[in-house]
């Protein structure tokens, strides 16, 4: 394998920080990772670089449960008063609250060059959050059970028609699902879409939906869709999805070996180094999506995954953007791969030794493409959920669902 994401580029954040006028003693972060125990080696490499070049300001971390997350962020938006740094996902929950955020493009210059991800923290030209890791969905399968079914696991499908073949084969021989999928939140609907959608949509079509012209209603778009619902009508994926937490039950479904697939995450949970702990690396695949439309290219589907805001209302936008240079620090991403398995944004930390599922992973970024999903607005995402556990019970339709999304999609 190649030594990894190595390029050229600056080293950690440099010394020299934008001038603070030195009154904030104290800041604030709220995030949902820092409480997190693969996460402590991370915070506390950051914290000691700021304290470095900061010495005497308090941080205080402030771990919020994910599930309430961007409730009480919105809470403190509204009343226009909270943390001075904060966390979010990339793509559709930043760019709707870019209003509350401070661009960070004039803090970060020294750092574009050596971090890769700022597209999906990016908003009308401007940067709204420095990247922490990147963050895709492969489609992750089980060797061990490939063979039991007599498959070769070093020869994963090319197609859906291949893949749904080769898991009738699965099930007869191990009782295995086809795909391990958690719905209950409404999740999973945005990895199916993004995991499958570049064996579904033509490269053209796919560069258009990531551009904004999306046409919810085309043959190949209703087709992502119409497979969300065969695999659940087909019996495809593990029992009760929609009432299946995505974070973290249906993980241990996938790892435990009862189900061959799972569209997982690329860096820090529901991934390879999560999955290890279960299964050995060298039976822990990664595939690309199965072609489903003649002409599509399969891709893997990547963007920004976490990353570091600053609010507006921060007394010190110099201090708080020097905390989030040191939240994105070559040390402090180095111990976050090494410990959380994170696949960084920081381009010179060598991946090499993480083993052959990521190094996979690695090999497909150069030709990888955005997320789907991670084009939509946040409301347009909340509503796929719904719509997409409406799907899978039967009481709704795919051209229903597409209509309503195209309205949603047109209004955002």
């Amino acid at each position: 394998m190649a030594a990894g994401l190595v390029v050229a580029g600056c080293g950690s954040a440099a010394p020299k920080e934008a001038p603070s006028g030195g009154a904030q003693q104290k800041l604030v972060v709220w995030d949902w990772k820092s409480g997190e125990s693969v996460a402590s080696d991370y915070i506390e490499k950051a914290k000691a670089d700021f304290a470095k070049r900061h010495p005497g300001v308090t941080v205080e971390f402030v771990a919020q449960p994910f599930d309430q997350y961007y409730t009480l962020l919105g809470t403190a938006i509204q009343a226009g008063k909270g943390p001075d740094v904060m966390l979010f996902n990339g793509g559709g929950q930043i760019r709707d609250r870019v209003d509350a955020l401070l661009p960070l493009d004039q803090y970060v210059a020294e750092d574009k060059s050596r971090l890769t991800g700022w597209d999906a923290f990016s908003k009308d030209g401007k940067v709204y959050a420095a990247p922490v890791t990147l963050q895709g969905h492969p489609i992750y399968y089980n060797k061990a059970l490939y063979e039991k079914a007599g498959l070769d696991p070093a020869s994963p499908p090319k197609t859906w028609d291949e893949l749904v073949r080769g898991c009738a084969a699965i099930k007869k021989a191990t009782g295995a699902a086809c795909f391990a999928l958690g719905n209950k939140e409404g999740f999973g609907i945005q990895f199916f879409m993004s995991g499958l959608g570049s064996g579904t949509l033509t490269p053209q079509e796919y560069d258009s939906w990531i551009a904004g012209k999306r046409e919810w209603t085309s043959p190949h778009v209703k087709r992502i869709f119409e497979l969300w619902k065969e695999a659940g009508d087909k019996g495809l994926n593990n029992e009760g999805a929609n009432s299946t937490a995505m974070f973290t039950d249906i993980f241990g479904v996938f790892q435990t070996g009862k189900a061959a697939h799972i569209i997982g995450l690329m860096s820090d949970i529901g991934h390879w180094k999560d999955f290890g702990e279960f299964l050995p690396p060298d039976k822990i695949g990664v595939m690309q999506a199965p072609v489903v439309t003649d002409g599509a290219t399969p891709s893997l589907p990547y963007d920004g995954g976490i990353g570091y805001a600053v609010a507006k209302w921060t007394k010190d936008p110099g201090l708080a953007a020097g905390l989030v240079r040191s939240l994105t620090s070559t040390e402090a991403l180095t111990a976050f791969h090494a410990k959380a398995g994170a696949i960084a944004s920081d381009t010179t930390i060598d991946v090499s030794q993480a083993g052959p599922a990521a190094a996979t992973i690695v090999s497909q970024l150069k030709t990888g493409k955005p997320a789907l999903h991670v084009a939509l607005s946040s409301k347009t995402l909340d509503l796929m959920g719904r719509l997409s556990q409406q799907l899978l019970s039967g009481s709704a339709t795919v051209d229903k669902a597409v209509k309503q999304l195209a309205a949603s999609d047109k209004a955002s």
